[in-house]
Parts: C-alpha cells; structure tokens; sequence
C-alpha cells in the first residue's frame, strides 16, 4: 500500500508510536481488562493518567506551582469566549489582530468589554506579524495568537506586556519549541493540531487570575471550578487526556521540547529553501514570520495549484489544500510530521515543477 503522509492543518497527524500504542491497549488498558474509554473518570487508573498528563505538561513547558493545568472542552473557540468572560469584567483588553482565529476571539471579546486592536496585518490579508503594538495601560490582559494557521505566521519573539498579564492562543505550535511560561498569564490550546486528538483543550493559567475572576457565572463556564474541581467537576474527555499523555511519553522520548524543535527548525528550513530556489512556487508569508507549523504558498494559477493538489494525493501526500479563505498550497509540519514526510514532499515538488516547466 502506498505511503500516506498527512499534511491536513487539524485534526492533524498523531505520532505513530502513539497510535500503535493506543490500538494495543484499547481493549485492555493497563492490565484492567476494560479499556480507556469504558472506566471512571474518578477511577484511581484514570486519575494516574491525568495527573502524570498534568505532571508531564509541568515538566516539558516548566511550568510554576503558581499555574493551574486545566483540560477543558470546547476548543480554542470556547476560550474565546470564555476568557473575557472571567477576565475582562465590562473592562479593557488588548488584542494583537494577526488573522482568522484572532479575529474571533475579538469578536467574542466584544460581548464582554472594551476591545483595543493593539496592532493588525489586515492591510496584507494576515501575511505578517504586526510589529508596532499599541498596548493601553489600563488593559486587564493582551492576547495574541501565537501561529496563525491560515496565514502561516508565527510570533517568534513574543511581546513584552510588562504587569499587564499575556494570553496566548496556542493551538497549532504548543509543545513544538521551547518558551518562558512564566511570561504568560494564560496559555490555551486546542489539542487536535499538535498535542493530540480533537476534544480538549489545554489550559495553563496563573492562579491570581483565577482568584480574581468574575463571579457568579454558570458553572461550567468558571475558570473556578474546573480549578477547584481539578478538570474532573464534570466527566473530561478521558479517550483524548489519555492520547496527549501518550503525546507527551513520545516527546521526552525524543529528547524533549529542545530535540524536538531542532528537528521542526530542520523540516521547516527544507521546505522554505525549496520554495524559495524555485521558480515556480512562491511564499505568502514575510520571511521574518514565516511559520514552522503551517508553510503556505502559491503557484503561478489556481489551475496548476489544483493539479499539484491532484497529483500530490495520488503520491501519497493529503491535507496540502489551503484553507478555503485563502486558497492555494499549506503543509502543516506539526511535531509528528517526520523529517522524511517533509522530505519527500520537497522531492515531489522539485519533480512536479520539472515536469510543469518543461
């Protein structure tokens, strides 16, 4: 059977180790004759994989005591929502507009406060990273996003907030390179690009602004109860904690967050450099921003994208359409996409302009 390679932006690739481990114990895991997904949340089997998930998640993104690690549900969409609801308080933030899915965390901000735009790529539809950032000095948070996967942009040097805390949507590059957590008020991540199946989402938030967030909200919607409740108030997505635990066995494998950004720097460099020594692909993104998540780019038509489309699936390579908005080519290169994936695109590509080109 061919060799697939999956390039799809989210739900995206999952380590194979990972799989194959999950298959071997799907129908008896840990030697209790059940599997995963039929046991108790507050079962002691499925208390040792949250709370070595949490531990795991500690120790990769060294992250203090002072930070609660949460796994909610919901996606980064909830969060837009739900972050303003606990934090703004009918008060201001600041938002960084950078593309698509900062867009609408604005626009769910908006129904709990003041939103100022700190700074916006819209003039270049999102291909770069804004750089001369407003912020306002009565803001009770700044959020970013830290890699935009429609527009294939990444912060690479996060801003400098001072006391006003930093919230960053980290959906598509958590646990892919190394970072100061403690810089952060708030980190939030939709599990399904990077970290491992759709049906979590990771929350790491310090716990002064769990303290002093607002009050009287419904239940599930109270950073404090999943805080007091330890992620288990209500039932947690087991299957998919239990995944990002395998996730991560996988990264300390590996050698941690240092090996595993060197080898996304390696498959990110490769892919840019055959973009960049062709004639006929071109970047969309400014260079200085270019993602290593997510490489977008163009051919010369929508005729020849489709046909590289066409052609790249009947070769083994899925995923590569951009994302509708946009349109032409994206290779998401998320942490599980190997080395050899990326390099036999890259051989792909070479052989399709010769063939194109004449």
């Amino acid at each position: 059977m061919l060799k697939k390679y999956n390039f799809y932006a989210g739900p995206a690739i999952l380590p194979h180790d990972v799989l194959v481990k999950a298959q071997k114990e799907l129908l008896d895991f840990n030697g209790i004759g059940l599997s995963i997904m039929e046991i108790s949340h507050r079962s002691k089997d499925f208390e040792k994989v949250i709370t070595t998930a949490e531990s795991k998640i500690r120790n990769l993104l060294n992250v203090p005591e002072s930070y609660s690690v949460l796994f909610l549900q919901g996606g980064a969409s909830l969060q837009f929502g739900m972050i303003p609801m606990n934090l703004l308080q009918g008060k201001s933030a600041d938002y960084v507009n950078s593309g698509a899915w900062a867009k609408k965390a604005i626009k769910e901000a908006k129904h709990f406060g003041t939103v100022n735009v700190a700074a916006s790529s819209e003039d270049k539809n999102f291909n770069y990273i804004p750089k001369n950032l407003n912020f306002s000095q009565n803001a009770r948070y700044v959020h970013i996003t830290s890699n935009e996967t429609i527009g294939g942009i990444q912060w690479h040097t996060f801003p400098e907030t001072g006391n006003i805390p930093l919230i960053a949507d980290m959906s598509s590059d958590i646990f892919s390179r190394g970072f100061n957590t403690s810089a952060f008020g708030l980190i939030y991540a939709g599990a399904q690009k990077n970290m491992g199946p759709a049906g979590v989402t990771l929350v790491i938030i310090r716990n002064d602004l769990v303290e002093a967030s607002a009050e009287n909200l419904t239940t599930m919607l109270s950073f404090k109860t999943h805080v007091e409740g330890k992620s288990l108030y209500n039932t947690p997505p087991c299957f998919a904690i239990y995944i990002i635990k395998l996730v991560l066995d996988w990264i300390e494998s590996l050698g941690g967050l240092k090996a595993i950004e060197k080898i996304n720097n390696q498959k990110a460099d490769l892919l840019y450099q055959t973009i960049d020594n062709s004639r006929l692909y071109k970047g969309t993104a400014e260079i200085s921003d270019r993602s290593k998540m997510n490489v977008t780019f163009r051919l010369s038509s929508e005729d020849l994208e489709n046909q590289f489309i066409q052609e790249a699936l009947e070769s083994g390579f899925i995923g590569l359409k951009g994302h509708r908005s946009v349109g032409g080519i994206r290779a998401s290169i998320y942490n599980a996409m190997s080395l050899e994936g990326v390099e036999k695109l890259t051989d792909f590509m070479k052989e399709f302009e010769k063939k194109v080109s004449g």
